[in-house]
């Protein structure tokens, strides 16, 4: 692991915000580093306000959009509400859905199969919308690169919205309308909206033309919060002030469906149990059966019904955890028995490889080798695969140079989704790999640890934890601070736990006191020798609670001898 800690912003700045605010320059460095350097910024980012959410008819056709849905409601059209089967598409069906049914329930929603159709829209789903005498259909996180399909749609007198985050290609759309920050020629902004944020945009415009008030549109909020959290898109801006009181609502007045999946935490839920807890759980469904199951949980309004679904989709989740496993472990034999673990990139394929789990799969085989990765197997006579990067490579780019390979993908600079002929596997491969070797920059070889602050072990409180809880929610662009501590040693009762001994167990006397401080090393156990002597730590803070007891614990992300 390779150890960076932060550069310290301008003393001057720290100072200055540490009298503002009346908080340590601890707090204050904290602050700057995460581009608060005034009262004002503190306040706006301590306090979040929905006031502070943007007019949404700042985005490029916003006007178009809701004119086009308040046409189809009065002239009681039928409306699609179409996403993808990830939980950022599927929060967005149910959010627009849900919405919508205030006003009209000729609406009814979509989600493709993951294998019959694949990402994002397809012609089965305008054929049926066709069928079904359906004349809108609004596509959410998904549809910026779908001109033909589109175009395909039009023939048919089916018009479309498109509501979608994704990086638009030459050919925008001919839509009714198209919703998207990143378009060159849209003034929005706040350009890292996730899909279900975009939709969330669409019926705050629909809510103005109703004279309902920002508040009105607080139960939609905990769907918000949970895309924000999955997509895992940069935790500033208007993401911030969603995520917040989506979490507000999460833990307050969860919709049955949201509720459901929780009931069993028995405690506050943050953002990192949305990634951990919740999203994993709703894109079990689109990966091992139907994205349609996790609508239908997020829709439904009746708890006990919502219950019977979640113990459905918790059935799902065990299934998906099973597969992955026994999948990434064939891969990992694969690139050994290849002799592939020297190559600058990771590019496997099987045919019989579940496509639900791949994008999980490529994650895990960077976790082993920490380097761009691909995972194919086959789908309806294609090679499909999932791609995932390393911080500082580009992927979006490095596929962009293989086109001439694909027939389809799709994504951003950190993850993707690949459609090509088996007969180009072997040449997509190598482009792949060239490009990877001859781009890649060194310092992408080795997995990094950023360091926000080395401090003295002695400055871990309560109160200074308290204060670290109110920068949350965590994520890009405001990730949980990780802190770097020396002079460190065991008390003597440090040990291996867990089911294989995979994991440290640490209690820490700080070379400036006789306090004893615990600790956890997740997949640590390998260094447990390593804090024989004196040793420095790199952690986070966290509450551990166990049998009733709320102590603090540093979650260890590494250890180096002193």
């Amino acid at each position: 692991m390779r150890w960076t800690l932060k550069p310290i912003p301008d003393n001057h700045l720290i100072v200055n915000l540490s009298k503002e605010l009346n908080v340590d320059t601890e707090l204050a460095t904290l602050l700057v580093q995460r581009g608060i350097e005034t009262y004002e910024q503190a306040k706006h980012f301590f306090r979040p306000s929905l006031t502070d959410l943007y007019n949404p008819y700042l985005m490029k056709d916003m006007d178009k959009a809701v004119a086009r849905i308040e046409k189809a409601i009065a002239s009681n059209e039928k409306i699609m509400v179409y996403g993808d089967y990830d939980v950022d598409g599927t929060s967005s069906v149910a959010l627009v859905y849900s919405y919508l049914l205030q006003f009209t329930n000729l609406v009814t929603t979509y989600i493709p199969d993951r294998y019959a159709e694949g990402y994002g829209i397809s012609f089965l789903g305008i054929d049926y919308a066709a069928d079904n005498d359906i004349s809108l259909i609004i596509a959410l996180d998904c549809g910026i690169k779908e001109a033909k399909k589109v175009k395909y749609a039009t023939e048919k007198n089916i018009d479309f919205i498109i509501c979608d985050h994704h990086l638009p290609g030459v050919e925008i759309p001919k839509a009714a309308a198209v919703l998207n920050p990143k378009q060159l020629d849209c003034d929005y902004p706040f350009k890292e909206l996730c899909g279900c944020g975009v939709g969330f945009k669409l019926i705050q415009a629909l809510a103005e033309k109703n004279h309902q008030t920002i508040e009105d549109l607080a139960p939609y909020l905990d769907l918000v919060a949970a895309a924000i959290a999955a997509d895992i898109v940069p935790m500033d801006g208007e993401n911030r002030i969603l995520a917040y009181f989506g979490l507000k609502q999460i833990n307050s007045n969860p919709r049955p469906g949201i509720k459901a999946l929780i009931h069993q935490l028995k405690k506050e839920i943050t953002i990192t149990d949305v990634v951990f807890q919740i999203a994993p759980r709703v894109n079990a469904a689109g990966r091992m059966k139907h994205g349609n199951h996790a609508v239908e949980l997020l829709i439904e309004e009746d708890f006990d019904t919502a219950i019977n679904f979640a113990k459905e989709i918790e059935i799902y989740n065990t299934d998906r955890r099973a597969t992955e496993k026994e999948i990434t472990e064939q891969a990992l034999k694969q690139i050994i028995e290849k002799g592939e673990d020297k190559n600058s990139a990771t590019v496997v394929f099987n045919k019989n490889w579940h496509k639900g789990v791949i994008g999980i799969v490529a994650s895990r085989l960077i976790e082993t080798y920490h380097k761009p990765t691909i995972v194919f197997t086959e789908s309806n006579g294609f090679y499909v695969a999932s791609a995932r990067s390393v911080n500082g490579f580009d992927l979006y780019d490095a596929l962009e140079k293989c086109s001439e390979y694909m027939e389809q993908f799709g994504g951003h600079t950190h993850a993707a989704g690949i459609t090509i002929l088996p007969k180009n596997y072997p040449l997509f491969k190598e482009k792949f790999e060239n490009i990877v070797a001859s781009s890649i920059k060194e310092t992408s070889k080795t997995p990094e640890i950023l360091i926000d602050l080395e401090i003295d072990l002695s400055s871990v409180t309560p109160k200074f934890y308290r204060i670290l809880k109110q920068l949350e929610p965590f994520g890009p662009a405001n990730m949980k601070p990780v802190f770097l501590s020396t002079g460190l040693r065991d008390n003597g009762y440090g040990k291996s736990v867990g089911a294989d001994g995979n994991h440290v167990k640490l209690s820490i006397i700080n070379g400036a006191d006789s306090k004893t401080y615990n600790a956890i090393g997740f997949n640590l156990a390998d260094k447990y020798a390593l804090t024989n002597g004196g040793f420095q730590a790199v952690y986070t803070v966290e509450e551990n609670q166990w049998n009733g007891n709320t102590s603090l614990q540093l979650m260890l992300k590494d250890i180096k001898q002193e």
